[in-house]
């Protein structure tokens, strides 16, 4: 798409209530024209493959083919999609795989007209665009990954719920350094327990348990 005059769309989400909204939203919108909507993660694919649209409104919560994974195979066929994730829920997680996958954006259905506009013209314009909250929670999980190999090494034990000084032992270290090393885990994952620590890493794919 070479300017913002005019964009096509398609709507993808479980909804029947949630795709009505967003198309009566569309359709008021001169500079936007509804291509069609998909009820199902499948469709959303068939709509893209055929329509080929400027830009795609997806939820995750799809039937028949998770939200993600339908954004993974759309991406890969369609390198330039532009898709935007709207979602019911918040959470970073969804967030991270989501725009990994090859969403441009992520924004909640709870979010102001206003904020999803924005949404929609930045990411047409060939940028990605995120809301500043989730950004922040994301930022925060990047700099999480960015634990040492001796932190993750000490991670690992904490997650089991070993004691500072089984760690201690375990790792061959002193006391003192392994509650060093616990507070660096716990800022850098920002989290203010041993167990929201190792809740965190486990979602995170930071440990594995056998």
């Amino acid at each position: 798409m070479n300017t913002l005059t005019s964009a096509s769309i398609v709507i993808a989400d479980v909804h029947p209530l949630i795709r009505a909204g967003m198309a009566s939203l569309i359709e008021k919108q001169d500079a936007f024209k509804l291509l069609g909507q998909a009820a199902t993660g499948m469709q959303a694919m068939e709509m893209c493959d055929r329509l080929q649209p400027d830009l795609l409104l997806m939820d995750l919560n799809m039937p028949d083919c998770d939200g993600i994974e339908a954004i993974g195979r759309i991406s890969a066929r369609h390198p330039g999609a532009k898709i935007i994730i709207l979602s019911g829920h918040e959470g970073e997680d969804e967030a991270d795989r989501g725009m990994r996958a090859g969403a441009s954006a992520y924004m909640a259905k709870s979010a102001p007209l206003d904020d999803l506009m924005a949404c929609i013209h930045t990411v047409l314009s060939g940028k990605k665009y995120m809301m500043p909250e989730m950004a922040i929670k994301l930022a925060s999980r990047i700099h999480g990954n960015q634990l040492t190999p001796r932190e993750r090494d000490i991670l690992g034990h904490l997650a089991t719920g070993m004691s500072n000084k089984v760690i201690a032992r375990a790792a061959g270290i002193g006391v003192g350094t392994v509650k060093f090393h616990v507070k660096s885990i716990m800022s850098k994952l920002n989290v203010c327990t041993r167990t929201e620590a190792a809740m965190v890493a486990a979602r995170r794919g930071l440990v594995h348990f056998s």
